[in-house]
């Protein structure tokens, strides 16, 4: 993904527009495409500011941590679950969420789903 343009230009593009240029023309003179000169104008027209909006930033995730203490419950219940059952328990619930999606929220808190072995360690032999 590419920088946001600079307010100057933007500046100079709005007031050409501004001066009787339409946005196609005024793309040209500046050198951008005209859905950018449309974009800013429109953006101007609409809400008064010009400026570049934040990009990029993880945006899916807050849905799955907004529903922490249901997951978390889930597991608690079952901690021998798999991740595409808990997947599918939390769809039933209303929540869709990918396995991957279920595999990052363990990460973030730092908790493994490797399922462990329920017998004594092997003196002899390595057991992991």
């Amino acid at each position: 993904m590419g920088h946001p343009l600079s307010m100057d230009l933007r500046v100079r593009l709005l007031a050409a527009v501004d001066g009787g240029l339409s946005c196609r023309a005024a793309a040209v003179r500046f050198g951008v495409a005209p859905s950018t000169a449309i974009r800013w104008h429109a953006q101007r027209r609409e809400t008064g500011a010009f400026a570049s909006k934040p990009q990029g930033g993880d945006m899916r995730s807050r849905r799955v941590e907004e529903r922490a203490a249901d997951i978390l419950a889930l597991w608690e219940a079952r901690k021998d679950i798999s991740l595409e059952e808990l997947r599918i328990a939390l769809a039933e619930a209303g929540l869709t969420v990918s396995v991957a999606g279920l595999h990052r929220f363990f990460a973030r808190r730092g908790m493994t789903r490797k399922k462990r072995l329920g017998m004594p360690s092997s003196k002899t032999a390595p057991t992991s």
